[in-house]
């Protein structure tokens, strides 16, 4: 029997220490306490897309809600109408051929493809590469599974592109994977084949696999690429896409991973212990999503983001930053005036000031800590406003 006030004390795992919460789940909160104090902070900062996905594609999804043997567990694999539809639209759009039953896996979104990939890929005090600026979650979850992080640097002057010079004097010994995302978030660096070629030609004379990140090759890009076009690239690559940001549907969490059978079988075995898959609804609704049509791709995926994007150069200008007009994807990165300490006096004075949430660059590496990024997940009114208020604080 437990004495009366005896102390209960149990630590957390060691990897903990390792990580922080997620910048943006712990700026969020912020703003939710200045919006509950009626303060009404305009949120420029996170990419989740506000528009609907198809009409067809909610059909497909409400239709088979309704049918009562719908609802039962789903395999891992995925459901083949799925796998079919993604390796249709690999052909249609990147011209690149998957086999649907073996060369292609459904993902809950590409947070998980990391972690799967990782496990599946990487011993514990193995190397990999991380894009310095890049997405966190790379270095995240990298640092809870026990990999030894060693960035590489993406520079302004280099087009934001890897450095190859720098990487071949690197010691490249113990280093399993190499982390890439084209187009780049956060710069909105674009995808060209001579970059995909050089990575696919590093991977193969070091024995490392290339993961490229490709969520973002519809947004504001009429020539989506894939790294899986350069020839023999599927044999060290693996590509993630996702439906989250060109489908207007980061909510349902469907994903992919493409590559070659093997890969793909070791991935699954660790896939397969830790979920089961897709509601299947769901599953039939991306299905119908993979086929929407140029016109509707066009409109969602360019037309939309085009307007907006006017208006987020307006607000880089009104704050004295400078960008590169042929940035691609849902943000605007542009580096802050000289007059800044630092980044933070920027953001925190836009967010207090004017009550505009703004990502400061620093969350995405230390090549980021002179640049802001501007989300265009947000209506143009929102924008407009959004200006207005940044142009009064400046004045």
């Amino acid at each position: 029997m437990q004495k009366e006030n005896q102390p209960y004390n149990i630590q957390p795992a060691d990897r903990l220490a390792s990580v922080s919460e997620y910048y943006f789940s712990r700026k969020l909160k912020e703003v939710a306490k200045m919006n509950a104090e009626g303060k009404d902070v305009i949120s420029l900062g996170i990419g989740s897309p506000d528009l609907p996905p198809s009409p067809e594609t909610i059909d497909v999804l409400c239709e088979n809600a309704r049918k009562p043997d719908a609802h039962g567990y789903q395999p891992t694999v995925g459901i083949p109408e799925l796998r079919k539809a993604m390796a249709d639209w690999y052909k249609r759009w990147y011209d690149v051929d998957l086999d649907p039953a073996t060369e292609i896996q459904p993902l809950i979104g590409s947070k998980e493809g990391i972690l799967h990939v990782t496990l599946a890929l990487v011993n514990p005090g193995d190397q990999v590469l991380v894009p310095n600026p890049g997405y966190p979650t790379y270095t995240s979850l990298n640092k809870i599974l026990g990999s030894e992080i060693v960035n590489y640097n993406l520079r302004e002057d280099n087009h934001w592109q890897p450095d190859f010079e720098e990487l071949e004097r690197m010691d490249l010994s113990r280093v399993k994977i190499m982390w890439t995302n084209y187009p780049n978030m956060p710069t909105g660096a674009n995808a060209t084949m001579e970059l995909y070629e050089r990575l696919v030609d590093f991977a193969r004379r070091h024995s490392i696999v290339i993961v490229n990140d490709n969520p973002y090759s519809f947004i504001l890009n009429r020539k989506p690429i894939s790294i899986l076009n350069v020839p023999g690239a599927k044999e060290c690559c693996i590509e993630f896409n996702s439906m989250s940001k060109s489908h207007n549907m980061p909510g349902w969490r469907v994903g992919l991973l493409a590559t070659n059978a093997t890969f793909v079988q070791w991935i699954l075995k660790i896939k397969s212990n830790i979920d089961s898959g897709t509601f299947r609804p769901m599953q039939l609704a991306a299905a119908q999503a993979y086929h929407n049509s140029a016109e509707w791709h066009e409109e969602a995926n360019y037309e939309v983001y085009s307007r907006r994007r006017r208006l987020a150069e307006e607000i880089m200008t009104t704050l004295g930053c400078t960008f590169d007009p042929e940035q691609v994807g849902m943000f605007l990165w542009g580096r802050i005036p000289d007059s800044y300490a630092d980044v933070e006096e920027l953001t925190e004075k836009v967010l207090h000031e004017a009550r505009v949430f703004i990502t400061p660059g620093f969350i995405f590496g230390s090549n980021g800590k002179r640049y802001i990024r501007i989300s265009l997940c947000a209506k143009e009114d929102k924008l407009a406003e959004a200006l207005n208020r940044i142009k009064k604080i400046m004045d």
